[in-house]
């Protein structure tokens, strides 16, 4: 990571103050025939700088020369008209011009193989503590399409009461569509249970159609049916977490029902799963993770119900990196503040900083308005009825107000 962050310092640093690229969001999707199957984000900011978001999990952020060079990567631009609009805007040789874009897409198909680098990685001059800086929209949208549970499921996993009716499918795709007005790349579709919804694939293909990453928090029971999950690939979902059950039998069975399917499918789906610490447990919980290892999972979230066993959820953590398992922090899932990556930082005076609570991240509910973070039950707006510029300021006022606040 040192050598990436040392290349950016060198090819990168503008010369000359020219006039920024407008402003805005721009996508590309590698061809199906492409071994690496990435999808690229660039928001360029207004003052010129940029966010390349690499399939939804690694955030790059760019100076305004870095900006220009993914911009032309994105846009697929030939190289010689790169290296001739580059050479006329920097007054560098054609020769430096050409030695950098190379260099640009050897980093970023680093960064799109290895999974395991920092899920926000700052090349500027200064590395930058995450969530700091100012930027005109979160990277990701946390939309509660329902508080619906399945039958049996404990109340107090989802907040019915604080919303009185859903919206509807029309009234969600105008969200959606707001989103990537704003710029928001990343959708998650969660609840409640949102399978319970029958237009989740709908919502998903319209994400998709948008240009957006989409993914389902769900507790998995639906996803063991070939045919619905079918529909949700066909209509293009990315990624999925499955809160799993780890007392359920039922749960297992659809989790490997699940695994069968999407492997016979032949499907290039990113699958974790989700475990919570309790007292109940904890003695086994290191087996649980054994066990989702075998059934060939992508990655792993982690959390504990109690301050308690913050000993045993970094042990647990551990276990899963030697199992190679991929660590997911930051998905809204049951207990998600008691996680290994905040009790690392717990002790770090600038930990204040790093939850991305209303910065990284905002959170939908099934009316529309719009919170900071799950469990946090500050309404901001409500991003059906109130223009994007409002909730965002409400936004920005919440996280300013975070980082002042003593013990945060």
């Amino acid at each position: 990571m040192s050598q990436l962050l040392d290349f950016f310092k060198q090819a990168f640093v503008p010369g000359q103050p020219v006039e920024p690229l407008p402003a805005g969001m721009y996508h590309f999707q590698s061809p199906i025939s492409d071994p690496l199957n990435y999808r690229l984000h660039l928001r360029v900011e207004k003052d010129g700088s940029g966010l390349l978001i690499i399939n939804a999990s690694t955030v790059l952020h760019l100076n305004q020369t870095a900006t220009e060079y993914a911009y032309h990567l994105i846009n697929q631009t030939p190289e010689d008209q790169i290296i001739e609009t580059i050479r006329r805007r920097y007054d560098v040789k054609s020769e430096q011009i050409k030695e950098d874009f190379t260099n640009l897409k050897n980093q970023i198909d680093t960064l799109i193989e290895v999974p395991d680098l920092d899920p926000v990685t700052y090349l500027d001059i200064e590395r930058q503590t995450p969530y700091s800086e100012d930027v005109s929209a979160p990277y990701r949208l946390d939309c509660a399409i329902t508080y619906k549970l399945p039958e049996n499921s404990p109340i107090d996993l989802a907040p019915v009461k604080r919303v009185d009716r859903e919206l509807d499918t029309a009234e969600w795709k105008k969200i959606l569509t707001k989103a990537w007005n704003a710029g928001i790349p990343h959708i998650i579709f969660t609840g409640g249970e949102p399978t319970l919804r029958d237009d989740l694939p709908d919502l998903i293909a319209f994400a998709e159609e948008l240009g957006q990453v989409t993914g389902v928090l769900t507790n998995g029971l639906r996803l063991g049916d070939a045919s619905y999950l079918h529909t949700l690939l066909d209509a293009g979902l990315d990624h999925t977490l499955i809160v799993l059950e780890a007392d359920s039998k039922q749960s297992w069975e659809s989790l490997a029902s699940f695994t069968y399917w999407s492997e016979t499918m032949k499907e290039d789906l990113f699958v974790a799963v989700h475990l919570t610490l309790t007292q109940e447990n904890q003695t086994g919980f290191l087996d649980l993770i054994d066990k989702l290892a075998e059934a060939g999972i992508s990655g792993i979230s982690l959390s504990a119900n109690s301050s308690q066993l913050s000993e045993q959820l970094k042990k647990a953590q551990e276990h899963a990196y030697s199992k190679d398992l991929e660590l997911i922090w930051d998905i809204p899932v049951p207990y998600s503040s008691m996680n290994p990556i905040a009790l690392e930082l717990e002790n770090n005076e600038e930990s204040k900083l790093i939850s991305g609570a209303g910065r990284g991240w905002l959170y939908i509910e099934p009316d529309g308005d719009i919170l900071p973070s799950q469990g946090i039950n500050q309404v901001l707006g409500n991003f059906l009825y109130q223009d994007w510029e409002s909730i965002w300021n409400e936004a920005k006022g919440f996280w300013q107000t975070k980082k002042s606040s003593p013990g945060n």
